[in-house]
This record gives structure tokens, C-alpha cells and sequence, in this order.
């Protein structure tokens, strides 16, 4: 008499990661990295426009407001990639203020 083997496909699924898994794998964590990075870019632009000094000229300003505006606009593309489309929680969590999003030009 043969012993009884289990069916094929009751078996425990063989766990071989196919091509499709490590590329998607690799653009998750290069997303990951990308919003990690506008992230800080963000919090260092932000902080930058805290420390500027209250007589500072207005070009000065204006400076650093474009480049916070770049910042949380480059944010929100990479949240929308993560196809995450409300704002207003990544606004206040960065407390970004108004001045910076009238530069965005949009009515996040």
C-alpha cells in the first residue's frame, strides 16, 4: 500500500518572492524615502522662517516663503502618489502657516 500525500494545493504556498513583489517592494520603500525627505525639507523651511529675525528685509522673506511654499507643494505631490488627497491634516500637523499656503496657490 502507498502512503496518502497531501494534495497539491492544500499544502503549505511556497513563499518565493516573484519579480512583480521586489519591484514593488523597491518603488515602496524609494516613495518612502521621497516623502522622508520632503518631510524634512519642509520642517527645515518652516524652521528657517520661525528664526528669521523680525527686521529682517522683506526680499529675505519672501525668499524663505518660496522655499517653504516649494517645500510643502513637493510634500503634498508625494502624498497624493501615497494617494492621500486630504491636506488639512498634513497642513496642521506641520503647522504651515497661511502666508506659506497663499504661495502654494492652491485651496488646500
Amino acid at each position: 500500500m502507498s502512503p496518502l500525500r497531501m494534495p497539491q494545493g492544500l499544502g503549505e504556498p511556497q513563499h518565493v518572492d516573484s519579480g512583480d513583489a521586489v519591484l514593488r517592494f523597491q518603488l515602496l520603500e524609494g516613495l518612502d524615502g521621497s516623502v522622508s525627505r520632503c518631510e524634512g525639507e519642509l520642517q527645515a523651511a518652516l524652521a528657517a522662517l520661525d528664526r528669521q529675525e523680525p527686521g529682517a528685509g522683506r526680499e529675505s522673506r519672501s525668499r524663505l516663503l518660496d522655499t517653504a511654499a516649494d517645500a510643502v507643494w513637493r510634500l503634498i505631490v508625494q502624498h497624493e502618489a501615497c494617494d492621500v488627497c486630504d491636506h488639512q491634516e498634513l497642513i496642521a500637523r506641520y503647522g504651515v502657516p497661511a502666508e506659506v499656503m497663499a504661495r502654494v496657490g492652491a485651496g488646500h
